[in-house]
């Protein structure tokens, strides 16, 4: 685990409290940030005020994970947190929510409580938190913290008593809302539009539902708040007044949607505009709406809520990587849509832009994503179409992209490294920027990736130069760089997973074989909980074209690994099964592969109760 928060001696894994600028990352320095932090806030969300039962453990783990997520916020940019924030969540807490293991933040029933320290306590349970506070307005919500403290103090509640805290100190009703913890789930939210030009009218309808997940067949209409804005055709916000409003309140609000289907009409509307939806992701669901690319095109240059724009630059990125996949599929030459280029060369070239939104702009979304999205997915289409998306952009933006890299490592060179937000934003616009540059196999940017990987005063430089080389094709730079890096930090046991779980990810065929032959290596260890997570976890959760081979020999390695682990540490052997227990998700001969490999793990004898639950669960 990251750390536990027993009162009086917090216990932290040393991956979660040590760094320094040489051997921790700045994704390593803000998550070391936040974990202390989650540790510390836990003295009053979960220690003061505890759990009755394990049955409430969303109670102080989500309540705390919000708690550290404003922090994080607070100290780093919002917006860039926030986008962080919502790409996990919906690339693996969505996934989980569609599953075998999905179960509500206030679980039912369990086998093993262990198994239930899960994305969707934590993760969904700190969305629902921040729904309670999109609803309730910040000033109401911290009215309700307040209350719920100075009620319960020194007691062991549950999640019934937090929420009675907020509708006692604001006067509303929350029945309906507590759906969130009892029914699991991921609610899907379709919007369509509607104006009357005459009537000055805009309506917008939404309809929400819900699929079965194991044990809720129905599911009753959720609370789901709907912030949102609307633009008019020079991107200006347009304030917005509801039917039946004596005046307009502001460019934002917040609708409460809390039927299957329920419109809602905007009055003073002069011009049919496009609206801006779940700003700042203000519900855990999956919206749809009909936007057209010149549309998501607009909003990326134009909307006044930050983490929208990301948001219609991924809509426009997933459209055009799904346009792709299918001419793979058909067999047909890759060809992509120059308004994706188009839309990221504005964003390069617009330096008054925060550079750490632009780096998370420029991060097309994720095969993993690309695989949650899909209804069968096709692991080597997505693989071939956003490496071919990648390496078009690297090709097409070089000049662009060569500008902001060699301004932003000049300043590299002449400043002393800080683990601040303004640092951490330069360099990841810095190391994006790189590892689309050596899409190019070009010698000179061989050798500016050579220059950050020997003369970087930080791991995040250091990595980052690494992992493109590794990546690319100077297969005898790459040895030789991985052979450094090796030989410098080996008695870092820290920085070795780092090296280890940069190996384990690459796509470069011969994956599985280059992760076994790491098993061997004299750093590596079952036994360790960080060494199996870096090197057999990267490999199963990020490098999915080696994992998913057509053979089944990924499965068969992952299941080995399993079932000596259950001997070992049933903890990490149950959290490594979860590649597996996703089978419904792929074609018919995978799901067969996968499946046989569950079924060979519960015959292989005596399951410790983490792993029986899970795969149990999973051949259901």
């Amino acid at each position: 685990m990251g750390a536990m928060e027993n009162k009086g001696l917090n216990i932290f894994n040393s991956s979660a409290v040590l760094a320094r600028a040489e051997t921790a990352t700045d994704a390593a320095h803000q998550r070391v940030e936040a974990i202390v932090a989650h540790e510390y806030f836990h003295n009053w969300s979960g220690n003061r005020v505890t759990c009755r039962d394990w049955f409430q453990l969303s109670l102080k783990e989500g309540f705390t994970v919000f708690r550290d997520a404003q922090f994080s916020s607070d100290m780093n940019s919002a917006t860039v947190k926030r986008i962080e924030d919502v790409a996990y969540l919906r690339t693996h807490q969505f996934a989980e929510d569609a599953g075998p293991m999905a179960h509500s933040v206030r679980p039912e029933s369990f086998i093993e409580i262990s198994n239930f320290y899960t994305l969707t306590v934590y993760e969904k349970g700190a969305e629902v938190v921040r729904m309670i506070q999109t609803l309730l307005g910040a000033e109401g919500f911290r009215k309700g913290s307040d209350l719920y403290f100075e009620r319960h103090d020194g007691q062991a509640v549950t999640v019934d008593d937090f929420v009675k805290a907020m509708e006692d100190a604001n006067g509303v009703d929350l029945a309906q809302f507590k759906r969130w913890y009892s029914q699991s789930g991921t609610p899907r939210l379709v919007v369509s539009e509607q104006y009357d030009a005459q009537a000055q009218s805009y309506s917008l309808t939404f309809r929400q539902s819900c699929p079965p997940t194991p044990g809720q067949p129905n599911k009753e209409p959720f609370v789901i708040p709907v912030a949102l804005g609307l633009l008019d055709a020079n991107g200006a916000e347009i304030a917005l007044r509801l039917q039946g409003e004596d005046a307009a309140s502001g460019t934002t609000r917040v609708l409460a949607v809390n039927e299957a289907e329920q419109t809602f009409t905007f009055a003073d509307v002069p011009e049919r505009p496009l609206p801006s939806l779940l700003r700042g992701f203000s519900a855990p669901v999956k919206l749809e709406f009909p936007y057209s690319r010149d549309q998501l095109m607009f909003l990326m240059q134009h909307d006044g809520d930050g983490f929208n724009r990301w948001e219609a630059g991924q809509q426009l990125s997933v459209q055009v990587l799904q346009e792709l996949i299918g001419q793979y599929q058909r067999g047909e030459p890759l060809a992509m849509d120059e308004r994706l280029t188009e839309a990221l060369r504005s964003l390069l070239q617009n330096e008054t832009l925060d550079a750490a939104m632009v780096a998370e702009m420029l991060s097309l979304p994720s095969e993993a994503y690309l695989t949650e999205i899909s209804e069968v997915a096709d692991v080597d289409a997505i693989h071939a179409a956003r490496e071919f998306a990648r390496r078009e952009l690297g090709n097409r933006l070089f000049e662009p992209l060569y500008q902001r890299y060699m301004t932003n490592r000049e300043v590299s060179r002449q400043t002393a490294y800080e683990a601040s937000a303004e640092h951490f934003a330069r360099r990841a616009l810095q190391n994006i920027a790189l590892a689309y540059l050596m899409f190019s196999e070009r010698s000179d940017i061989l050798s500016l990736c050579l220059d950050q990987f020997d003369n970087a005063d930080n791991m995040t430089e250091r990595l980052s130069a690494l992992a493109s080389l590794i990546n690319s094709p100077f297969e005898e730079k790459r040895a030789k760089a991985l052979e450094t890096f090796a030989e410098h930090f080996k008695d870092n046991p820290l920085v070795m997973d780092q090296w280890f779980s940069v190996q384990a990810a690459s796509p470069l065929p011969g994956g599985l074989e280059r992760v076994q032959a790491l098993m061997l290596h004299p750093a590596f260890t079952l036994k360790n909980p960080n060494k199996v997570r870096a090197l057999i976890g990267a490999f199963a959760n990020q490098n999915l074209v080696n994992f998913h081979r057509a053979d089944g020999s990924g499965y068969r390695f992952l299941a080995d690994q399993v079932i000596t682990l259950n001997a070992l540490n049933p903890q990490i052997a149950s959290r490594l099964l979860a590649p597996l227990t996703r089978w419904r998700k792929y074609d018919s001969a995978r799901q067969a592969l996968m499946k046989g490999e569950l079924e060979r793990i519960l015959a292989s004898g005596e399951l410790s109760s983490d792993v029986y639950e899970v795969v149990s669960k999973s051949l259901a």
